[in-house]
């Protein structure tokens, strides 16, 4: 590496790249790196090495694979200590993952890993929250210390909660395991009964931001107190309200549910909706619902990201996929066609992300100002990609591929792996690359929008960059954020993937964290992986109530995939086999029944 890369003094760093060459009798292993730099590694005498694994599995040592393992083309993750020596450097590495195995098979695309991981993850929040016993959301508590004690804060986050159901629904999915899906419905039933309020005279409903159950009382938060959006009402806390619920319902079938999502949607529709420019404001006054109340400040007639893209992954894609009904459909065209036309900028590579109400872009905005947060970039390059394969347009797959293409080299580590956080939108004269704000830290949600970024472009094109890119997330994400003492994922890592553990971001459960991204990761990296990438089968599980449906329809398609790749191969219920169902249109006609059916269903690449 030449000297503009690494600074003149010894310090630890990470490498992540593939093997070019390797001669053993020198010790030397040369790497080529993601962004195409060449490093040349040497191993201390007591490097130790590892293939990459899941949570809940244990040690695998690689140490005497090493000739087998530093061949040309293997994918290795290096970690060492960088040596000045006369205007150069050297590389001594000390650790290797390697993501791959022996015969370079990637150890997260093969034997269920995602699935597996999953699992782990559920009973780790599930056994944090209401340990092994009956599960009484009564219990449930926002924050929770790296090992899963519960923090002193006595609020219940609605959002935290409906992101803990949405897990737990997930799982179940993914593994039929009954306990998870038991937690999923007893969250979604004290969602309804605790932090749920009917506005008959409006025909509405409104979510709580919160809970207070200090000293055995429960206190009702109306407004949120969260920094960003204190003593407002969120757009993206109603949105996310809804998220933990739905994906219940997609399992269940509850129409109380349905009634939930459908008096939510008018809410949307009345007090936050644009009716003459499109879209949605971010916040209402929580008196008068207003979004140009003077009591907003800094929030009032807004616009953003999150109160118009979050619709779409955080609930609207899975109503759609449990419904089919076409106002969903339409809803999501809205926005869409709203990100492709307001969201580009003409001379920067990242969209906008704050708006006022006219749609002019607010580049002043508390923390924000004219910044990029990585992660929305590729939020928003995935659900393009699954709205191209819902109805297909030209400018749905042009923003969806330049931002694909683009942000490897803009937002990416190309010499270690992983997303960065928030990057300065626009070169400043004389600058080369995009300014990294406040830290070179890299969240656990941003890694889910990259890898499932990349998996839908791979799985929807056949591009074979796109998939280096998933392919290469997936090792960074898999080997330095799973939690293998203490259970869960790490909330943020440092450049090199050291777990950072300091303040809230030490934390397993926060106003941030809960387990929606992890398992929204997990479900969906296997959907994409297995049926789009590797046209290998997928079994789903679902469980529909006697009153689940009102046509009697089960609708069992995994997400929005292009039209004709995937069909359902096989249906049983209740343990035997079934065949009133429509491979094509992947639906399953229910029959009649007075108890919860378990229905497991087979869908295999079209």
């Amino acid at each position: 590496m030449g000297a503009d890369r690494w600074p003149d003094f010894r310090h630890s760093d990470l490498v992540a790249g593939y093997v070019t060459a390797h001669d053993p009798v020198r010790g030397v292993t040369d790497l080529r790196t993601s962004d195409d730099r060449a490093v040349r590694m040497t191993c201390s005498p007591d490097v130790s090495a590892e293939f990459l694994r899941n949570l809940g599995d244990p040690y695998r040592d690689a140490s005497g694979r090493l000739p087998q393992l530093l061949v040309p083309g293997r994918h290795v993750l290096a970690r060492g200590v960088v040596t000045p020596t006369g205007g150069t450097y050297t590389f001594e590495a000390h650790r290797l993952v390697f993501p791959t195995d022996v015969e370079g098979r990637y150890a997260f695309e093969e034997g269920g890993w995602w699935t597996r991981q999953l699992r782990e993850l559920a009973r780790f929040y599930r056994r944090a929250q209401f340990g092994t016993g009956p599960v009484d959301f009564a219990d449930y508590r926002t924050v929770l210390r790296l090992g899963g004690d519960k923090g002193g804060n006595h609020v219940q986050e609605t959002d935290t909660i409906s992101r803990l159901v949405y897990g737990m629904a997930s799982a179940y999915l993914l593994t039929g395991d009954e306990d998870l899906l038991d937690v999923a419905e007893r969250g979604t039933d004290y969602l309804r009964e605790h932090a749920r309020f009917a506005d008959r005279d409006h025909d509405l409903v409104y979510w709580y931001h919160g809970l207070d159950v200090r000293d055995g009382s429960e206190s009702k938060l109306f407004a949120s107190e969260f920094g960003d959006d204190h003593l407002a009402i969120p757009a993206y806390e109603q949105i996310y309200a809804l998220t933990g619920p739905t994906q219940t319902y997609r399992v269940t079938g509850d129409p109380r549910v349905l009634d939930d999502v459908d008096a939510t949607l008018r809410l949307f529709s009345r007090f936050f909706h644009d009716d003459v420019r499109g879209g949605w404001y971010s916040h209402v006054d929580p008196v008068t619902l207003s979004p140009h109340a003077e009591s907003l400040g800094r929030n009032r007639s807004r616009k953003n990201w999150n109160s118009v893209g979050d619709h779409a992954p955080a609930y609207l894609f899975n109503i759609l996929l449990a419904t089919g009904d076409r106002r969903h459909a339409a809803m999501l065209e809205e926005c869409f066609d709203l990100i492709v036309r307001h969201f580009p900028e003409e001379g920067s590579p990242f969209v906008q992300e704050r708006f006022f109400g006219d749609w002019s872009p607010d580049r002043a905005w508390g923390w924000q100002q004219d910044r990029a947060v990585v992660g929305h970039n590729l939020k928003i390059a995935w659900n393009l990609t699954r709205m191209n394969a819902l109805r297909p347009k030209a400018s749905y797959r042009a923003l969806a591929d330049r931002i694909g293409r683009t942000m490897p080299a803009l937002a990416g580590d190309g010499q270690r792996g992983g997303w960065f956080d928030v990057v300065d939108r626009t070169l400043a004269e004389g600058e080369t690359h995009h300014r990294l704000v406040w830290h070179d830290r890299k969240a656990w949600w941003q890694q889910e929008q990259g890898v499932l970024a990349y998996l839908a472009l791979a799985g929807n094109t056949g591009d074979e960059f796109f998939l280096r890119q998933a392919r290469e997330s997936e090792a960074f994400y898999n080997a330095f954020f799973l939690d293998h003492d203490e259970g869960g994922v790490y909330f943020n890592v440092l450049a090199d993937g050291t777990p950072y553990l300091l303040g809230t971001e030490r934390l397993k459960g926060s106003h941030s964290m809960s387990l929606y991204h992890a398992a929204e990761l997990c479900l969906l990296a296997a959907v994409y992986d297995r049926l789009l990438v590797r046209g290998e089968p997928l079994e789903l599980w679902f469980r529909p109530r006697p009153d689940a449906f009102a046509d009697r329809v089960l609708r069992v398609a995994p997400d929005v995939l292009p039209p004709g790749r995937v069909r359902l191969d096989q249906v049983e219920v209740d343990g035997s086999p079934y065949r009133a169902f429509d491979p094509g249109a992947m639906t399953v006609a229910l029959p009649d029944s007075e108890k919860d059916l378990t229905v497991r269903v087979r869908l295999l690449p079209g």
